[in-house]
Parts: structure tokens; C-alpha cells; sequence
């Protein structure tokens, strides 16, 4: 069936720079020249420490500080000790080095402190091009939208993920396509994300089983990486609907592991939107060559072999209906609208890691 042309849109194009290569993560010090900056705080979790040297010793001695304490879901706490070490050191710019946890902290410093950002993005997951951030305090995880948290620059150097072990680029991946198939039937859908959504899930379909069989592929990581950017741009041009919802609080409240979650719940949800948005099914079934779009997702999940359920990744059984409850808190606009019985419903399957279901509207 054709696309309908929808007859009433809004687009807005995000303002930043997108640097596309290998090796280019060497320009860093000229970005940051262009942006009037020479003295950055790179930060960077702790695993990632060696790698936020690397790109400080590019700068000249001594300008450039690191910061390695970026954590999962963006704590409060760990803004904060950041915070201290930007007004102690005199920083004029951040440099984000590693996936989300650095992304996301960086966010937080520039939405602070106005300073610009510089992103080096090592996984998947997109937030590098989005002006959306969310952060974690006493148990809570919200989000807002605003243009105060966008990097300036990302550099896409296919030489960073080289690393990134095979699981962690299949959840990865899964996480930022999460983000496409909620573009396709956002309330803010429109044509052009429509066909970036399409085009970067069918981009990370067919790269990622390439990558878990040859992690060193550097073929098949530029063409996830390449997915992972229409998809985040996607996330950074409409809204977050229902999947986001549930991820951020199983991840905020119950801290569980961020792309796992969205590896596990991705599937279900879509099952649980299908019948309000066929349309939406259709373009996500086309993109990964697959019969309908919810069991397309779970049999891209069993081929990269990642989490299945809820329980493998440590969400308590017993807090199931309180997600359920937290859900309906605050939602996002959806097609969707949400019930308890159907969200306990929807979770308990993904607790168990049965197949996906859709259900009567």
C-alpha cells in the first residue's frame, strides 16, 4: 500500500553539525577552535577513561580536564560533583566521549552552564543528536526538550566503536531504533522523519547481525553508525511516546540497564500500538523485510541475541504493577491510550519473555 501524504505538517530542522568519517575524531581540536573554545572538560564513564585521554592529548598540555564519573540515567549526584569540577577548572567547552551516560552528562553541564558541546559518540543510541535529556533524582527519571541541551558538533568516527563488544552494539542498536519506530507514529510525525525513520531501521537491521558476526567490521559499524544517526535525529525532531515512557521508568526507577530495557520492551510495545497505527506497522515491517512489525522486532532481537525478557535483566515481579501505575503518570501523547490493565498486561509478557501480542483497542 502507498504512503498517504499527510495534508498538515510541521518540520523543524535542529541546528548542528554532523562530521561523518573515520579518523575524524582528530579534528576535535579544530571544532572546538571554530567554536571559539581551547579548554574543554571531556567527560566520559569510567570505563571510557583511556579514551577521554586519548582525545585530551590532542589539545595542548594541560588545557584540556576529564571528568570519568558519568553513570547510567544521568544521577543528580554525579551532575553535581561535575558541576563543582567545570567552575573549579575554568573549562570553556565539554567534549561527551563514549554512549549515552556521557552524552547525557555533558547535557546536563551545558543546560547549567550554557557551555557548547562537542560529542564523540561510541555507541549507537542517538542522544548525541537530540535536544532532549533526561536525568535521575530520588528515584525519578524525567525528561524535558529543550535546544539548551543540543551538541553544537558530533563527530562520527567509526574508529571509536571498533570496541563497542558485540552485545553492547546489538542493545545499542535496538535502542536507537527504538527511537525511529516512535517517530513513525509520533503526534509530531511528518514526511521527512517518516523516511529517516525508515531508512535508519532497515540501515541498523541489516548491520547489526553483520557486526555480531564480525565485531571488527568497519563496514558494517559505519553503516550502523550511519543508522543510529537518522534514527537519533528522528528522536530529535518529534516527540517520545509510549516506549519511552516505560523504558525511563524501569530504567529510572528500577535502574535497569538502559538499551537492555529498550531491547526487551521494543517489540512489545510496538505489538501493543499496532492496531491504532497501521501505517506506522507497515513502514517498520517494509524496513526490516519482515511480515509485520512487532514479530520483526523480536526475531531481530533472537538473531542478535540480547536480553528477552524483563526478569533476565532484574526487574522485580512483584513492582510490576507499580510500573504499570508510574506509566500513567504523567504520560506522553501516544495513539494509543493507556490503561493499567492493558500496560500490567503488556508487561507481564515481557517479564516472562513470551512473544509479543497485540490486543483489542
Amino acid at each position: 500500500m502507498e504512503d498517504v501524504l499527510p495534508v498538515r505538517f510541521d518540520y523543524h530542522a535542529l541546528p548542528s553539525r554532523v562530521l561523518f568519517g573515520a579518523g575524524r575524531r582528530r579534528e576535535t581540536p579544530e571544532v572546538a577552535r571554530q567554536l571559539g573554545c581551547a579548554r574543554p572538560l571531556i567527560v566520559s564513564t569510567p570505563e571510557q577513561k583511556d579514551l577521554a585521554g586519548a582525545i585530551a592529548s590532542l589539545f595542548s598540555a594541560s588545557s584540556a580536564h576529564i571528568f570519568p564519573e558519568a553513570a547510567m540515567h544521568t544521577p543528580w549526584d554525579v551532575t553535581s560533583r561535575a558541576l563543582a569540577v567545570v567552575q573549579e577548572s575554568g573549562v570553556d567547552s565539554l567534549i561527551a566521549v563514549g554512549g549515552g551516560s556521557a552524552i547525557g552528562l555533558a547535557k546536563a553541564l551545558a543546560l547549567r552552564t550554557g557551555l557548547p558541546q562537542i560529542a564523540l559518540p561510541t555507541t549507537y543510541a542517538g542522544s548525541e543528536v537530540t535536544p532532549i535529556i533526561g536525568e535521575t533524582q530520588d528515584g525519578q527519571k524525567r525528561t524535558r526538550r529543550t535546544l539548551d541541551v543540543l551538541p553544537e558538533v558530533v563527530i562520527y568516527d567509526v574508529d571509536l566503536t571498533l570496541t563497542l563488544p558485540a552485545r553492547l552494539s546489538a542493545t545499542s542498536g535496538l535502542n536507537a531504533i527504538a527511537h525511529a519506530v516512535e517517530a513513525l507514529y509520533s503526534v509530531d510525525a511528518n514526511p521527512v522523519t517518516s523516511i529517516q525513520a525508515e531508512q535508519g531501521i532497515a540501515a541498523l537491521a541489516a548491520a547489526l547481525p553483520e557486526i555480531l558476526a564480525n565485531p571488527a567490521s568497519r563496514d558494517a559499524r559505519s553503516r550502523a553508525q550511519y543508522g543510529a544517526w537518522l534514527c537519533g535525529t528522528c528522536l530529535g525532531s518529534v516527540g517520545m511516546a509510549l516506549h519511552h515512557k516505560v523504558c525511563h521508568v524501569l530504567g529510572g526507577t528500577f535502574d535497569l540497564p538502559h538499551a537492555d530495557t529498550h531491547a526487551v520492551m521494543l517489540a512489545h510495545v510496538v505489538a501493543y500500538q499496532a492496531g491504532a497505527v497501521p501505517h506506522a506497522m507497515r513502514r517498520i515491517a517494509r524496513a526490516l523485510d519482515a511480515d509485520n512489525a512487532w514479530t520483526g522486532l523480536h526475531a531481530l532481537a533472537a538473531t542478535l541475541h540480547v536480553p528477552r525478557s524483563l526478569a533476565e535483566i532484574g526487574m522485580p515481579h512483584e513492582d510490576l504493577g507499580r510500573v504499570a501505575e508510574l506509566v500513567l503518570q504523567e504520560t506522553y501523547a501516544n495513539p494509543r491510550t493507556p490503561d493499567y490493565e492493558s500496560i500490567r498486561a503488556m508487561l507481564e509478557r515481557a517479564w516472562r519473555g513470551a512473544a509479543p501480542q497485540p490486543d483489542s483497542l
